[in-house]
């Protein structure tokens, strides 16, 4: 550690600002959100600053930099890019036993500006010790994904009732437990989603000790295509916080490390043609366990509500009284089509599409109707064919059988992913497609004219540029 972190109050203070360009400029932006008195030295400031002057937020004079502007200042700044005018600042400041940062030049300085998240009352600081200060910002910016929007209102909810909780709960143990079950609890969840007069109840009700044990919530949770950055971040905070994840075969590795190290991990996953863990059985796990009081995050592929049985396990945790919500994941039909440059409409192709599921196309569908690929294939519509590699041989039959033999169809398969791998061919041809390319995991297929679309090598050049990316945010 370079630098010991601290956080310095210069509200209604004194900080000086040597420079008067954009550099001084964003400077002085930070320091005004820090309610900070600045008064800025220079000859040639921009309009900006100027504004500011004529409002009466700062002061400003009109000339160089002079040791006895120090008189009185807890931090300097310079930001002329002038080397010797920064120098000047940067000798005077420390013989003067002022704090002084000169903007890009950590040698000239003894205190770093960090790169900073706000959140209202949540400030989180940045900071490689000068060392790489792109690489700071490219941290501070994962961070800003990650944190949810409210979490200031969120520290200042809290706040409101330290007085309270101070009063009934007594201190050391049971405090800290209490602080630490609102915040990783569903009042918590409350405030973050916006519903505060709720969470107030909740939270009167808690601290006045009228609440029983806290009883169990559900979040039904897509997990994308596979690929962890296309998780969205409702989804990431709720993985951080659950107490258990029930997922599927399809959640990768990368996803599931997204969750707390100490959540309890419970695989019902389903392969073709083998179900070790019934549909019954996931109902009555989810349950169970959010009986138990605890946060259960259910981790699907995709998105819960596309052939991914949402649904069901939404009307039955309803029906046993449980709390639930639904987060929705970028289903494989969008993600396919992104990963290969593949429009699922196109104004010159298609101007809708349909969503089916192969299961009912090779009699897996149980009492579902059957696919009337008649009506589809007269629709004009791009066909979206989840679950259809078992079933490629009787969906290439029939919608040949219905004028639609010639038609481009580009299969899919582990899209987002680094193995992703993508074929393309006509209706005609698709079950040798799938026999010849030896296609056997997740796979979507994808039919109509928006089919010829597909790059092959598009999810190889996302994988490259991703590395590439990553390999630049290192340097």
């Amino acid at each position: 550690m370079r630098q010991f972190p601290i956080f310095f109050t210069v509200q209604d203070r004194p900080v000086l600002l040597v420079g008067g360009g954009e550099a001084a400029a964003a400077k002085l932006r930070l320091l005004l959100k820090a309610d900070a008195w600045v008064t800025v030295i220079t000859e040639d400031p921009l309009d900006e600053i100027l504004d500011l002057y004529e409002l009466g937020e700062i002061d400003w004079e009109a000339r160089g930099f002079d040791a006895a502007d120090l008189n009185g200042a807890i931090l300097a700044y310079a930001a002329t890019g002038d080397d010797a005018q920064d120098r000047a600042v940067s000798a005077a400041a420390r013989k003067a036993g002022v704090p002084v940062n000169v903007v890009d030049r950590p040698e000239l300085s003894n205190f770093i500006t960090p790169a900073i998240v706000e959140r209202d009352a949540i400030t989180v600081a940045v900071s490689s010790g000068g060392a790489a200060p792109v690489l700071a910002r490219t941290v501070k910016a994962a961070i800003e994904r990650l944190l949810p929007p409210n979490l200031g209102r969120l520290a200042l909810f809290a706040e409101r009732f330290r007085g309270a909780v101070k009063a009934v709960v007594p201190a050391g143990r049971d405090r800290l437990r209490f602080w630490d079950k609102f915040f990783s609890g569903p009042i918590a969840a409350q405030v973050l989603s916006g519903d505060e007069k709720g969470a107030t109840e909740a939270m009167l009700a808690a601290v006045n000790r009228r609440t029983p044990e806290e009883p169990g919530i559900v979040h039904i949770v897509g997990a994308g295509p596979g690929a962890a950055d296309l998780v969205t971040l409702r989804a990431q905070r709720l993985l951080n916080q659950a107490d258990v994840i029930v997922h599927d075969r399809l959640v990768s590795d990368e996803i599931l490390d997204l969750a707390r190290r100490d959540a309890e991990r419970i695989d019902v996953g389903k392969t073709p043609g083998s179900h070790p863990v019934p549909q019954d059985r996931i109902n009555a796990i989810i349950i169970e366990q959010a009986r138990a009081g605890k946060r259960v995050v259910r981790l699907k592929g995709g998105d819960p509500f596309i052939f991914g049985r949402g649904g069901e396990e939404l009307d039955e945790l309803r029906a046993a009284g449980i709390a639930a919500d639904v987060v929705p994941g970028i289903t494989a039909a969008q993600a396919s089509a992104a990963a290969t440059g593949m429009p699922l409409t196109h104004r010159d192709h298609a101007s809708a599409v349909t969503y089916v599921t192969g299961h009912l196309a090779d009699g897996k569908g149980g009492d579902a109707p059957a696919v009337d690929w008649s009506a589809l294939a007269r629709s004009g519509a791009t066909l979206a064919v989840y679950m259809g590699v078992g079933a490629a041989p009787r969906i290439s039959q029939d919608l040949s059988d219905h004028g639609l033999a010639d038609t481009p169809v580009t299969l899919v398969e582990n899209a987002t992913r680094p193995d992703q791998r993508t074929v393309t061919g006509r209706i005609r041809d698709l079950a040798d497609l799938v026999r010849l390319n030896g296609i056997t995991g997740p796979a979507m297929i994808v039919i109509g004219s928006v089919a010829a679309l597909a790059r092959a090598d598009q999810g190889t050049d996302a994988a490259r540029m991703e590395s590439m990316s990553c390999m630049a945010a290192a340097v």
